[in-house]
């Protein structure tokens, strides 16, 4: 018979971590599944200036580590594993993770959201080195620069219209002749000076990982087939984030993009009732903000939640 635990966190960047040390330091001894990507997508961030707390910046993998060794302080426990199938409806709830079966009182899902890349192998090189897919979180260090945004959609025009606070000139670049972003916000983008919209152009090389920064892109004209470099000092994909919730299909609600909804920030539902035990918190259910200090907060409101429903329940 497997251990029941009082509480599972699936995931280990910023809400799983702030979860586990709320959940840690009220003697829950919480397991986490690490997941994937250890540490989410900090894990992959250079430097970091908008978390509170840190004047001169923190660098992502450092932030990371810094929250799981706080959580280990207070007790909880990490395992390198991610989830394959979780049955929320039984009492405990059974998680089928690669480590092995496990039985919970309580989960709460901070598995987070995967940005959409193009695949390159030069695109992933440049990761953290003028590659970005969050352009509030790494616009600021393109100041004074020419840099590219990709994607059609209302994601892209919004990464572009906020990248001209701080570039020179931002190019859109999108593989199709029409844009399927809203009518407002092409038009927004449309009438800004310091925004060019190319359309028929696919990336197919980021330039500069020998010097390991952006130096531009290789573009490919898709009717005509013809190849041009762009000189640009920053890449940013505005082409949407895949929420990491598949293994909930049919158990708990999920919106039509695959995020999971919650209640009162906190709660998943299924069928408009509460699934009792169930939390989610982080990107996993924030398609808005996908912020790590908003992260951090649904954490805590998660792990606050978890206490209560545990001594509402005689735990």
């Amino acid at each position: 018979m497997a251990e029941i635990r009082e509480t599972v966190i699936l995931g280990s960047g910023c809400a799983g971590l702030t979860a586990a040390i709320y959940t840690a330091r009220a003697g829950l001894k919480p397991l986490v599944l690490e997941g994937h990507e250890p540490g989410g997508q900090l894990s992959i961030t250079t430097l970091v200036e908008n978390f509170p707390g840190w004047p001169d910046g923190i660098q992502g993998p450092e932030l990371i580590d810094n929250m799981k060794k706080q959580a280990q302080r207070f007790g909880a426990t990490f395992e390198l594993a991610h989830l394959n199938t979780v049955e929320v409806g039984a009492h405990p709830m059974r998680l089928h993770s690669s480590a092995g079966e496990i039985h919970a009182r309580t989960l709460i899902v901070a598995s987070g959201a995967s940005a959409r890349w193009l695949g390159l192998p030069s695109e992933q090189a440049l990761i953290g080195h003028g590659v970005s897919s969050c352009a509030t979180c790494d616009g600021f260090f393109f100041r004074g620069k020419e840099i590219a945004v990709v994607g059609g959609g209302d994601s892209a025009m919004e990464e572009a219209l906020f990248l001209t606070r701080f570039a020179t000139k931002v190019t859109v670049l999108h593989r199709r002749e029409h844009f399927r972003a809203s009518k407002i916000m092409l038009e927004r983008a449309i009438a800004h000076p310091n925004i060019e919209l190319r359309t028929n152009a696919v990336v197919e090389e980021v330039l500069g990982v020998e010097d390991k920064e952006v130096k531009g892109v290789r573009l490919r004209d898709v009717v005509n087939g013809e190849t041009s470099n762009l000189a640009v000092g920053g890449l940013f994909l505005g082409i949407g984030h895949v929420p990491n919730a598949k293994m909930f299909e049919g158990q708990i609600d999920l919106d039509e993009e695959g995020y999971i909804k919650t209640a009162n920030n906190v709660f998943t539902t299924r069928d408009g009732q509460v699934v009792l035990g169930v939390f989610a918190c982080g990107d996993v259910q924030d398609r808005r903000y996908r912020q790590a200090v908003t992260a951090a907060g649904s954490g805590c409101m998660a792990a606050l939640e978890v206490e209560k429903f545990l001594e509402e329940h005689g735990r």
